[in-house]
């Protein structure tokens, strides 16, 4: 099948601009064991990251965390969305009863006719010292991007965690396929200064069979992480996916 011309994404990849925003050292997916949070400071984190305080004084330089990136961020996902809200509440613990925290980011942009609409999520381990958050770690990242009135039904078959140097699927299937029309589609990884910029790849788009993307990648031999963008244009719009895969050596990390 002849490949559709390079394209880019509509707007710059929606990597979550949230505390997740260096986490590509090696070693840095080892679950922190401080104390977690409490409701306030949670409370108070979120009131931050919508503009309702300093948030860089409810935070403090440590395990994969630097508060002025962390803003700077903050601001540049508010300068593509500017209506966004950022929610935090309390995730699933983990099998060793750790607590975990669900950070959510919804926004909406006008682009001249299109109107996009982000969707994204993490789940983090975060690290207090009681006033402040000192670490963090992301267990899970994941955002969606969408334009027009129709939300294509897909299914993101990409795992959270693999194991250093394992083969892995990343398919992304179209549920739905709508009547008589063509999507095309592509699938891309992300380099680590793209994620940080959430900068936007250029994709080789080409028509889909089967009924999505698929693809067999093999992880990185030291720990640390792949981002994966994907975007799928149908005739109603398109959807932009950012993935973020965590990168282990351990086998007891795959579940944490």
């Amino acid at each position: 099948m002849r490949p559709f011309r390079s394209h880019r994404t509509p707007l710059r990849n929606p990597v979550l601009a949230a505390l997740a925003v260096s986490v590509l050292a090696v070693g840095s997916w080892v679950p922190l064991r401080a104390a977690p949070p409490s409701v306030q400071q949670l409370q108070a984190l979120e009131a931050a990251f919508n503009g309702e305080g300093d948030l860089q004084a409810l935070l403090e330089a440590g395990p994969d965390l630097d508060p002025g990136l962390v803003e700077r961020q903050r601001r540049l996902l508010r300068s593509q969305f500017p209506d966004a809200r950022w929610q935090l509440s309390p995730g699933p613990r983990l099998k060793d009863a750790s607590a975990t925290v669900l950070l959510r980011v919804r926004g909406t942009r006008e682009d001249g006719p299109l109107r996009f609409r982000l969707e994204a999520e993490q789940q983090l381990l975060l690290e207090s010292d009681g006033r402040r958050i000192t670490g963090q770690t992301v267990l899970r990242d994941q955002s969606v991007l969408r334009s027009g009135s129709v939300d294509l039904p897909i299914t993101l078959l990409i795992p959270d965690t693999v194991l250093t140097g394992q083969r892995y699927d990343v398919d992304v299937l179209v549920d739905d396929p709508l009547d008589g029309a063509i999507v095309a589609g592509g699938i891309v990884a992300l380099t680590p200064q793209q994620v940080t910029a959430l900068d936007s790849p250029s994709l080789q788009l080409g028509a889909l069979g089967g009924g999505g993307l698929f693809r067999i990648v093999q992880a990185p031999f030291t720990p640390g992480s792949q981002t994966w963008a994907v975007l799928l244009v149908h005739p109603q719009g398109v959807v932009s996916v950012s993935k973020r895969v965590r990168v282990v050596a351990d086998k007891a990390q795959l579940k944490p």
